[in-house]
């Protein structure tokens, strides 16, 4: 809105800053970010992290997770594309699917769905999947030609 539209966008690096959905909040819609994320709220809708997504003890998510990293102590509804380790902590409860490629679950972990860790075509499909443009539907048939792989 503030700068000129041919500027070629710059990557933008993480500050190591979080940003945050605090208890009592609930968001409803697509969250996109390049720094570390922390849910102790309620995220109904997709979030697209290019960093770690921390879902709380309190924290809830209606909706799919694409992220480098996830830990999580709350609860998700909806699918995990996780393209380095999902760390499931005491007590999580998970309703989808988790993509990943490492998977740490601790034994009171509620997990109901179906986990695949296929290697290296794990990090193409979340690269291709935490991208903003990820979702159009020209780009859908690549996605799949990757998962297929």
């Amino acid at each position: 809105m503030f700068t000129p539209k041919n500027k070629a966008e710059e990557p933008v690096i993480s500050s190591g800053k979080t940003s945050m959905i605090g208890p009592g909040m609930t968001i409803q819609g697509e969250v996109h970010s390049q720094s570390d994320i922390r849910i102790d709220g309620k995220m109904i809708g997709n979030v697209h992290c290019t960093a770690k997504v921390v879902i709380g003890v309190d924290g809830e998510v209606e909706g799919n997770v694409f992220a480098l990293q996830v830990d999580i102590t709350g609860k998700v509804t909806g699918n995990l594309h996780v393209k380095e380790q999902v760390t499931l902590r005491n007590n999580a409860i998970i309703n989808g699917d988790i993509l990943t490629a490492k998977l740490s679950m601790e034994p009171t972990v509620s997990f109901n769905g179906k986990c695949s860790m296929p290697g290296a075509a794990t990090s193409q499909v979340v690269e291709l999947l935490t991208d903003k443009n990820a979702a159009t539907p020209e780009r859908q048939p690549k996605i799949a030609a990757v998962a297929a792989e």
